[in-house]
């Protein structure tokens, strides 16, 4: 794992990685860097290919930390391997919404539904 403080929690399920946000308000440059180090090692450093992010304790998210998002799903998809969103608060909702990032993302309302889609 990358550098800094923990940003994120990590859990197995199966071939599954659930990465859970460890801050409320994504919000800071420095701690975005730091959470797109930790997402990044898991695809780059790790080779997981099935990754869940989960969203439940995120109540802010920065415009920055969707410019991660975006790359961590690149990253996951030139790795061959699937990304799913997952108990995102409908504020936060709304932001993939109107940036058209629904789209891209696969986002789902529960950690269990996210886990089932692979």
């Amino acid at each position: 794992m990358s550098t800094g403080p923990r940003r994120l929690d990590i859990e197995e399920v199966g071939d599954i990685t659930i990465a859970k946000f460890v801050d409320k308000k994504i919000l800071d440059e420095t701690n975005i860097q730091i959470i797109g180090n930790q997402l990044f090692g898991l695809v780059d450093e790790d080779g997981r290919k099935k990754i869940v992010l989960d969203f439940s304790s995120v109540e802010y998210l920065s415009s920055a930390a969707l410019g991660k998002l975006i790359q961590m799903d690149k990253k996951v998809k030139a790795a061959k391997g699937k990304l799913k969103l997952c108990a995102i608060r409908p504020e936060i909702l709304e932001v993939f919404q109107i940036t058209r990032l629904d789209k891209m993302f696969d986002i789902r309302p529960s950690q269990d539904s996210a886990l089932e889609s692979f």
